[in-house]
């Protein structure tokens, strides 16, 4: 898994480096060698090219600066526009753009300048914030970023698109959106969390010469590579029972197809066997819809719900299966919740937590102190995440790294929050942020089957952090080929129905 670094952890890899021996100055002349390289590539050439470099006063600002002496020095006319006066330069970006007034062939204008200079250019660079960027751009900052996103320039951004928040991705005001991303070290937190990945383009990583064993976070990119070593295998002399054994417990009467759905993506994540638990009146249309599963008929309340003391019921089984999936279609009748919190509580294997099971625990997350040492995966959406938490959806939206951190370690279990990007948490503070999915996973009852396939990976023994991982992975990569196939009309069903391809697809890489 590939580190994916905060602004903080930006800083700290410069300042632990130069106590090893790498200056600040030869990171700088690296970081601007590669974004005059990535330059080049973007703009398709050097000789007869012509870049436009928008510098700020920092040191994203001095990356340009290096930059535009080596284009030059390569052959292509560069013109360098100041957003802010040059005088207000300091420290390493000062010194680079003392080096670069002495070298020929580059001009240095102003702002006032910039449209004109867009309007003859093969490629401009954005070099006015860095990853540390927080707020609002005002002013000329603002201006800049107005113009080079209004000109039809392919753009070049140097560490992160300015105007992106470099913490969490978040879009305040204007922000440049760029063809490609240059970054250095590592991919940026703003790069791959939404909206900032949206303006990024395709990012490239770029070695400026980090000491790469300081090179960490617990902030992690998932490669398919990481999918691949963690998937179980099936073993020659394997039987249905020792391939995973998942309960799927929900459903309601005004609810029905959102067990099954659940079920379905159980059997075809490689369960071997799958009992669904529901309202004993709804029972026939279950068996009717999910032909490989057994049954197990619960109590039900007078609107058709699960009732409370079809905990009894499922007590005297729980020993006999290897992961349990609660939540959907359950409803959200005060019965129902009241069995859910006693289920959690009990359950003696791993556990999957979604929907109205998630709602259950509104206004009572103090009752997942009760659950013993057992593995657990909650899997909210942001809807269902505010809940559980008591903020608003905006609150979650605005710093979904740290909310789900916190979330996870208050309650001591694997927190997935759904959405793009898809993050998983464990208590420790490590977070996994899956790079797949599309919009085809935005109908309904694809959560659903994204609960019975981290079900089914916990029943085929991965913890539950990883059963996690790679069911969001995979769950991700089944809408994509679902919808490759589709397209808008994609059911949750189909994504389901591909999970065996994408599979076996991960497998053989």
């Amino acid at each position: 898994m590939r580190p994916v670094l905060t602004p903080a952890e930006a800083s700290a890899l410069d300042r632990a480096s130069e106590a090893l021996g790498v200056t600040t100055v030869s990171l700088m002349e690296n970081a601007g060698r590669a974004t005059a390289m990535a330059a080049s590539d973007v703009a398709g050439g050097i000789y007869g090219r012509r870049a436009v470099i928008v510098c700020g006063k920092g040191n994203n600002g001095g990356d340009g600066l290096v930059a535009a002496r080596h284009l030059s020095r390569w052959g292509m006319r560069v013109s360098v526009v100041m957003v802010e006066d040059p005088s207000s330069l300091a420290g390493l970006a000062a010194v680079n753009l003392a080096r670069l007034v002495e070298a020929p062939g580059v001009r240095v204008v102003g702002l006032t300048a910039l449209e004109r200079e867009l309007a003859r250019a093969d490629i401009v660079a954005d070099c006015i914030f860095g990853t540390g960027f927080r707020g609002v751009p005002e002013g000329a900052h603002a201006q800049a970023i107005l113009a080079i996103n209004g000109s039809e320039v392919p753009v070049l951004a140097v560490d992160i698109p300015s105007g992106v928040n470099g913490e969490n991705g978040v879009v305040a005001g204007e922000a440049v959106s760029a063809t490609v991303t240059v970054t250095f070290g590592a991919a940026k937190a703003g790069l791959v969390l939404y909206p900032g990945a949206a303006h990024a383009g395709l990012v490239e990583v770029a070695d400026i010469g980090f000491p790469s064993e300081l090179v960490t976070s617990d902030l992690l990119m998932v490669e398919r590579d990481d999918i691949a070593c963690l998937l179980p295998e099936r073993q020659p002399e394997t039987h249905k029972r020792s391939t995973g054994v998942v309960l799927v417990v929900g459903g309601s009467r005004s609810m029905t197809g959102a067990v099954c759905l659940a079920a379905e993506a159980a059997y075809r994540a490689g369960a071997g066997l799958v009992t669904v638990a529901v309202p004993e009146g709804i029972l026939p249309v279950i068996e009717a819809a999910v032909l490989e599963a057994t049954f197990l008929p619960l109590p039900e309340t007078a609107d058709g719900t699960i009732a409370a003391d079809a905990f009894k019921v499922i007590w005297e089984r729980l020993g006999s299966f290897d992961a349990i999936a609660v939540g959907p279609g359950m409803s959200s009748h005060e019965e129902s919740a009241e069995f859910t919190r006693a289920l959690v509580a009990a359950a003696p294997k791993g556990m999957v937590v979604d929907a109205d099971g998630l709602n259950a625990f509104a206004g009572h997350l103090e009752a997942f102190d009760d659950r013993g040492s057992a593995d657990l995966v909650l899997t909210p959406h942001v809807g269902e995440f505010a809940r559980l938490t008591d903020a608003t959806s905006a609150d979650v939206e605005a710093d979904r790294v740290a909310r789900v951190r916190e979330l996870s370690a208050r309650v001591g279990a694997t927190v997935l929050l759904k959405g793009s990007r898809t993050l998983i948490a464990e208590p420790s503070g490590e977070v996994r942020i899956n790079p797949t999915g599309s919009s085809a996973l935005a109908t309904a009852g694809t959560g659903d089957v994204l609960t019975g396939t981290i079900a089914a990976l916990m029943a085929r023994g991965l913890e539950s952090y990883d059963a996690a991982t790679v069911g969001a992975y995979v769950h991700g990569l089944a809408g994509l080929v679902a919808a490759s196939q589709l397209g808008e009309g994609t059911t949750a069903g189909d994504v389901a129905g591909s999970l065996p391809e994408v599979l076996e697809e991960v497998r053989v890489r």
